[in-house]
């Protein structure tokens, strides 16, 4: 076996991800095994990769390639999000680029242009997602627009406005101004900005007395229709009944009463702009309040705003403090944090506002949802967010489904006239003809008089169907595929789309197919920086994913972020765990070309090589057994650290070094061949964590048929070990390690062959301490007179004689020292143990623990002692 002297990650990856693929390796459909399913959370179909996809998209592969090695049919659904609001802010950026505006053209000339950025730019983070190696069915890739997957978004939204879970209202929403289009509340991030609190000064109608409102938004006093008091308030009493002017509007408005207002806070009164704020709007409907939106889509004040129509919001509010200033009309302005809601999508400052929206009742559609969570047939991986879950779900409101964008699958409602239900609800035109003619009974109508709306789904109302409509499940409710398939397996995404896509996913399937979409969800961290910053391209903290498969070689980069990536905690981004990663990949590389070079020879083994097996083959199976309950508890990262040591510690540290041949001799065919099949049965182990390496080193080991490659592999079932030859070679692992650190620490040489006094009456791995320590003689049930290193295993006492090289005077003076320096520590023990409110308060195993230390002490101190005698 010709293998180079060092791996090249380069060279190889590209290999076997083409091999792979040219075998259909990752490719699937029904059979007479069982399923193994898992949908990727579509990224944006715009999207690059970043280090958030790597961290799940790893997760995922190591699930998917570990359940094919497993028995399982195993089917990685990928695809893209046609992610509106993004998609469609860059068309609309490169149109204008361009010299053309969106309102310029038609919405057929603009979806012609949104589907040319799509084929240019989209599926770029699938092509990267093959350099980490994702094992993803290719052949099997969808997308949110398409066409099978849009008439499925909208037989839902048929489906559901016919059984009256979808209605259209007129409603608060939170308005984004750059995209132009609502947003949920789930889509609003509120961030603490500096502001000015402004107190307004609004006249008593009829009187110079006038009331202080506090506001930290000025210029929306152009929508103000009253002002509001508490009853209780007794500073107001004289007011109620009376009339203000608003500043600078001039408008006469109500002084109102409603126990919503909080005496304490601010000035006790409080401005009602129905049309511009959610709590304002509830008090607006209350008291039947005129409603006047004085702002335009654009965020810029409209003909209400008087002398101000036509400019930005936030400029208004600089130059309106200034105009009430000079009219004495602003008593005070103070400096003010305050938290304000922004976009998700593109950072702008949201607006609230009141226009007719669609909706989706969460009422019958919830309870079942948070259900089956909160029972356990959805279980949550950590199980810390069902909490999360469950608040967010008793508290959820009705599902806005409708932007006011052109990009996605335009809402199937088509009006025949202007009032407010002359509209009907079908899958196309055809249909919505016949359903309008039947509530009309006008048989003159025609599809030149229906008229669509122009709005669009929200993006997660097509995204929600994702574990059903990648398998056409709406389209054909009994196809192969779907009731193969579904429901999926395991599901990894971000605890930030829990209520966006989870919960949705699961009312989908409730819904639709009467089963819940997925039996597991794995919740991954958050990736941060070591300022624990999330990273992101916006802050420039975040590294290139393909630079570093560049630079560490996939498998590197996929260890080294599994490595600190513990289930649902954030993730601190370490280079240096990629740089772990690479050696860890030396030292496996480095393992088989030990292996590779020793001769065979035709011989027993011996007693050394056999112990070492026996242990071996123990501890492989125990770790299987580990491995297994880990991943049971999709605790990922604490696998990788099983096989990590068995590979490196274990078979690298401990296994080669027991079976290695003496200088000038060759190794036993027997014990080869054993050392060959533990090896071959850790690839498999590390396959799925780091394929290339391990797929490359397999096809080395031996001649393969494209059968036998390693993806497809079996792993080792679980068997039963012998917990007492794994200990017993723990207690020898000790043993030679104390004789190693009497060489290192007197400076012997690892030639220089010692001798061994012990109380023990024999030693498990007799044969392998003689091999590994350099031991001549071994006197058991004997003490030595001669000045000795002694160290305890257990309470097992070791003894070596001092070598005749060593300064005995050097020795005596370091011994006394650290007797002395044992005594000390030993009394601040004994004060600890003898303080009773210490004994009675502490926790029993912290007792415990200071007890163990007192005899540790008490017994290192007797053996020094015996030493300095013989000294």
């Amino acid at each position: 076996m010709q293998i180079s002297e060092k791996y090249n990650p380069q060279e190889t990856e590209q290999k076997w991800y083409n091999f792979w693929m040219e075998n259909k390796f990752f490719h699937s459909e029904p059979n007479e095994k069982p399923p193994y399913t898992v949908v990727i959370p579509p990224p944006n179909v715009t999207g690059i990769l970043h280090m958030g996809h790597m961290l799940n998209n790893t997760i995922q592969d190591v699930l998917v390639r570990r359940a094919r090695m497993q028995g399982f049919n195993a089917c990685w659904i990928p695809g893209t999000d046609h992610a509106s609001i993004a998609t469609e802010a860059k068309v609309v950026a490169k149109l204008k680029s361009e010299g053309v505006s969106k309102s310029d053209i038609t919405r057929e000339e603009f979806l012609k242009h949104a589907w040319e950025w799509t084929d240019k730019y989209g599926g770029t983070i699938l092509e990267q997602l093959k350099k980490l190696g994702c094992s993803c069915d290719w052949d099997r890739t969808r997308f949110t627009m398409e066409e099978k997957l849009s008439q499925q978004v909208i037989k839902s939204f048929v489906d559901l406005y016919n059984k009256g879970l979808i209605y259209r209202g007129y409603r608060m929403v939170n308005w984004d101004p750059e995209a132009k289009t609502n947003i949920s509340d789930e889509e609003v991030i509120f961030k603490e900005q500096n502001g000015k609190l402004y107190f307004l000064k609004y006249k008593i109608e009829g009187s110079e007395e006038f009331l202080s409102v506090a506001t930290t938004r000025p210029e929306t006093i152009f929508g103000d229709t009253a002002v509001c008091i508490n009853p209780n308030d007794e500073r107001y009493a004289h007011l109620k009944g009376k009339n203000v002017i608003v500043p600078i509007v001039g408008r006469v408005i109500p002084i109102i009463e409603d126990e919503y207002v909080d005496i304490e806070f601010g000035t006790g009164a409080l401005k009602i702009t129905p049309a511009h704020d959610t709590n304002d709007y509830e008090i607006g409907q209350k008291h039947q309040l005129k409603m006047i939106d004085a702002l335009d889509d654009d965020g810029n004040l409209n003909e209400h705003g008087l002398h101000y129509a036509g400019q930005n919001r936030f400029d208004v509010r600089k130059q309106i403090a200034k105009e009430l200033q000079e009219k004495d009309l602003l008593l005070k302005a103070e400096d003010y944090v305050n938290k304000v809601g922004t976009s998700e999508r593109t950072g702008a400052v949201i607006e609230p506002k009141v226009s007719v929206q669609w909706f989706l009742k969460m009422s019958e559609m919830a309870p079942p949802a948070l259900e089956v969570v909160m029972n356990d047939e959805v279980k949550f991986y950590p199980e810390k967010f069902k909490n999360t879950y469950k608040h967010w779900m008793e508290n959820i409101r009705d599902w806005n489904i409708s932007r006011q964008l052109w990009w996605g699958q335009q809402i199937p409602a088509f009006y025949y006239g202007d009032g407010e239900n002359d509209f009907v609800v079908a899958e196309n035109i055809e249909d919505a003809l016949v359903l309008a003619k039947q509530k009309t009974s006008n048989e003159q109508l025609t599809t030149e008089n229906l008229r669509q709306d122009e709005d669009a789904l929200d993006t997660w109302f097509s995204s929600w169907l994702w574990p059903m409509s990648v398998f056409d499940g709406l389209l054909d409710p009994e196809n192969k595929d779907i009731n193969y398939y579904y429901p999926t397996s395991d599901l990894v995404t971000g605890p930030d789309i829990i209520f966006f896509w989870v919960a949705r996913m699961i009312m989908a399937g409730l819904e639709y197919k009467k089963e819940v979409p997925f039996k597991n969800v794995y919740f991954t961290g958050i990736v941060r920086d070591s300022q624990r910053r999330k990273m992101s391209k916006s802050l420039g903290n975040s590294p290139d994913p393909l630079e570093l498969i560049s630079e560490f070689g996939a498998d590197g980069v996929r260890v080294g972020i599994l490595l600190s990536s513990a289930a649902g905690n954030d993730l601190l981004f370490d280079k240096d765990l990629m740089l772990q990663g690479r050696n860890f990949a030396t030292k496996i590389w480095n393992a088989f070309r030990l292996i590779n070079m020793w001769n065979h020879e035709d011989k027993p083994a011996n007693t050394a090589d056999k112990q070492t097996i026996e242990w071996f083959e123990s501890k492989l199976n125990k770790t299987i057994a580990e491995i297994n309950d880990q991943f049971g508890k999709f605790r990922i990262s604490d696998a990788l650290h099983l096989i990590y040591k068995l590979i490196w510690d274990d078979f690298c540290g401990w296994y080669l070094e027991a079976i290695k041949p003496n200088y000038g001799e060759g190794i036993s065919k027997e014990v080869y061949d054993q050392t060959i099949y533990f090896f071959e049965e850790l690839m498999k182990l590390l396959h799925p964590f780091m394929p290339f390496l391990t797929e490359e080193l397999w096809q080395t080991i031996s001649e393969r048929s494209i059968e036998e490659a390693l993806i497809i592999a079996q792993q080792k079932k679980e068997e039963s070990f012998n917990e007492d030859i794994i200990k017993n070679f723990e207690t020898a692992e000790d043993i030679i390690s104390g004789i190693r650190n009497y060489r290192q620490t007197k400076g012997i040489s690892p030639r220089e062959a010692v001798e061994v006094y012990t109380g023990a009456s024999e030693f498990a791995n007799e044969a392998v301490i003689r091999k590994l320590a350099n031991v001549t003689d071994i006197h058991f049930g004997e003490k030595t007179t001669k000045p000795s290193f002694t160290f305890l295993v257990g309470a097992t006492e070791v003894s070596i004689p001092l070598s005749e090289n060593l300064d005995l005077a050097e020795e005596k003076k370091k011994t006394e020292e650290e007797v002395a320096y044992l005594k000390g520590f030993l009394i601040s023990v004994d004060k600890k143990l003898s303080n009773e409110k210490f004994v009675a308060n502490a926790k029993p195993e912290v007792v415990e623990i200071e007890r163990q230390k007192q005899k540790d002490a008490h017994d290192k101190i007797a053996i020094l002692e015996e030493k300095l005698k013989s000294l």
